[in-house]
């Protein structure tokens, strides 16, 4: 899983006298061609790793930025300034998914001041730094930071939020599973949480295996994610199935051949999902996964990657249909896909000379999120990428 925790795994509120001026991103504009963007690059208030991961219709990023005291938050950037979102007790937290909505909800992970005394891996410390912290989902608003839930274990992970409120995501039940490869010992099932009511629900797995994990929703409320064993609880054979649940019944979604990692990373309301799967001979390791888009007409479709590179994902996709996402060998590039072409997002942004790492999310102005690295200094900062005639 070496390229798996670094890429996606590539898979972040103060008061307003401590906000910090951002460059501003440029009014979005609806385009026909992808041909040109202009990027604004987003501050962090530390040097340590930042990244957007997810961009609403406003405009707004959230994702996770490093703090001056080394540890990595969940942060907002909105209306010119960045505004780290705190954490649940414990030391990080940070935003890996779209997990933000057009009405300011933010969800995420945070790590929490409970010890681990299972001293589980968990599915956060793939993406956070590990200190033996249990870690809780959690969701932002009006700017409160509060926790979600588990389903009777010790932890919990926030994938995805829609408009209406509804959050989705994977918590620890308190069943100890056989299926789980050491340090992990609790099974976990994917969980939609409508918050505001107080209400918790748990998504079954595909019948015969033993855990889920859900990983986005829409505004219909359908929810995508993966299903299979507990192995690590990071992908791997937890990802035997790519799923989508609707209406009380849950789907396969297929794969591109191989035995798993097939994991959906964002759906739109059309119920297009984009993600990544194994093709054949695909190991555990994750180190051929094939960016893809499954559609209810065209099923699964490999998106393919850039030429000599190992690997590639799809990670967000908007209501227009545009996929962004990366493509990966000795280094990560940003990708486009539209209208049926792959394009790597540098090539849009004539005269831009740092190096645009990964494309995240994507809002329905085209307008582009994710992490790029400042040249001259080594810097992995976010940035938003807005389309101009």
């Amino acid at each position: 899983m070496r390229h798996m925790w670094s890429v996606m795994l590539i898979v972040a509120i103060g008061g307003c006298g401590n906000e910090t001026q951002v460059t501003q991103p440029l009014r979005a504009q609806v385009q026909v061609d992808p041909f040109h963007y202009q990027i604004a690059i987003l501050s962090s208030p530390g040097p340590g790793l930042s990244q957007g991961g997810a961009i609403n219709n406003q405009g707004w990023v959230a994702g996770f930025s490093g703090q001056a005291d080394g540890s990595r938050q969940a942060t907002l950037w909105r209306g010119g300034s960045v505004m780290p979102l705190g954490t649940l007790g414990g030391t990080n937290s940070g935003v890996q998914w779209p997990g933000l909505n057009n009405v300011g909800m933010i969800v995420g992970i945070s790590q929490t001041a409970t010890t681990d005394t299972l001293h589980e891996f968990w599915s956060c410390e793939a993406f956070i730094p590990a200190n033996d912290q249990t870690c809780l989902g959690f969701v932002w608003e009006n700017g409160v930071m509060r926790s979600l839930p588990t389903l009777g274990g010790n932890q919990g992970f926030a994938a995805g939020v829609n408009n209406r409120g509804q959050v989705v995501g994977w918590a620890e039940t308190a069943v100890v599973d056989p299926t789980c490869n050491a340090p992990q010992v609790l099974q976990f099932r994917a969980a939609l949480w409508e918050s505001r009511r107080g209400v918790t629900r748990q998504l079954p797995p595909f019948p015969g295996d033993s855990t889920s994990a859900a990983t986005a929703i829409n505004n219909r409320g359908q929810v995508v994610g993966i299903s299979g064993e507990c192995d690590v609880a990071v992908g791997r054979r937890s990802a035997t199935h790519a799923v989508l649940w609707e209406n009380g019944r849950i789907t396969d979604l297929g794969n591109l051949g191989g035995d798993f990692w097939h994991t959906p990373m964002a759906i739109n309301e059309r119920g297009d999902v984009v993600g990544f799967s194994n093709p054949p001979n695909g190991d555990l390791d994750a180190d051929s996964v094939r960016a893809f888009l499954w559609t209810r007409a065209g099923g699964m479709q490999d998106l393919g990657k850039l030429p000599g590179d190992d690997f590639s994902q799809a990670l967000g996709i908007n209501e227009r249909g545009q996929i962004v996402g990366v493509s990966c060998g000795s280094v990560c590039r940003a990708l486009l896909w539209q209208d049926g072409k792959m394009y790597k997002l540098q090539d849009l942004v004539p005269g831009f000379a740092d190096h645009l790492w990964s494309a995240r999310d994507i809002n329905d102005s085209g307008q582009i999120t994710g992490r790029m690295i400042q040249l001259s200094t080594g810097r992995r900062l976010p940035f938003v990428a807005t389309p101009i005639p």
